[in-house]
């Protein structure tokens, strides 16, 4: 055969660009995932999230304050509160002071070390419940990829905070739910069940949201080997999970 009459190659496409996929995950979400699956990159969403995240907590710092933070806190907890009743005034206000510097210092870790930490743990869950469970023949890269997309819509919830923050007075603003998308919202966080409380405060959402998102990609990248209900029930099942062990523990300590 000539090179004359040898049939043309046709260039494989190039995908879509990140600022698409940013916007995609929002308003596309079934043709983002599709192309994160096939080209799982993952830096530029965690970065972003990181971002977002350190900057509302520094704008929390600045405007709310650390130390309001931790007497909320005490003030919420009934066993806390004796706690500190029990010392004296000096040494409560000398324990105040180191809690609220270590609380600062424990979100900004947290955000920056421990929330990349937690989608690597999420993604290696899910996986091996959707591989080894479900034999949906993805790899871990497409899902920390599809995970780390799957957070974008933190960023907006961070933005949303910050709005709010700065709309309230800073006794009235609450760090853990500062948003109305939950019905642990409409409760009342000292008087209620610590257990129903963290319950309620869990059905965010802005959660229901990312695990939607996650659910979807996980479906694009597994194909017709994974129903979207699989696929949703193994993003959900290790969230259940969590949720339920975290509320437990509220129940037991408050």
């Amino acid at each position: 055969m000539t090179p004359e009459n040898a049939p043309a190659v046709e260039p494989e496409p190039a995908g879509m660009s990140e600022f698409s996929r940013l916007t995609g995950v929002f308003f596309e979400p079934g043709k983002t995932f599709a192309d994160i699956a096939e080209r799982p990159r993952w830096l530029v969403p965690l970065l972003l999230v990181i971002v977002a995240g350190v900057g509302f907590y520094f704008l929390y710092g600045q405007h709310v304050g650390w130390e309001r933070f931790v007497r909320h806190q005490m003030e919420t907890n009934a066993r806390m509160q004796q706690a500190m009743e029990r010392i004296p005034a000096a040494q409560r206000d000398a324990s105040i002071a180191m809690q609220t510097k270590f609380t600062g210092i424990g979100y900004y870790f947290g955000t920056i070390v421990m929330f990349p930490l937690m989608y690597v743990i999420s993604a290696a869950i899910v996986l091996g419940i959707a591989s080894g469970m479900m034999s949906a023949g993805v790899r871990f890269k497409q899902v920390f990829a599809i995970v780390c997309y799957a957070g974008l819509p933190v960023i907006l919830k961070h933005a949303l905070a910050a709005v709010v923050m700065f709309l309230k007075s800073p006794d009235d603003f609450n760090l853990l739910n500062p948003l109305a998308f939950n019905p642990a919202a409409f409760m009342d966080p000292i008087n209620s069940s610590k257990f129903l409380y963290t319950l309620a405060m869990s059905l965010d959402l802005f959660t229901i949201w990312v695990i939607l998102l996650t659910a979807t990609g996980l479906k694009a990248a597994a194909g017709k080997r994974l129903s979207f209900g699989g696929a949703l029930f193994a993003v959900v099942l290790p969230w259940a999970i969590l949720v339920l062990g975290g509320a437990s523990l509220a129940g037991l300590f408050s």
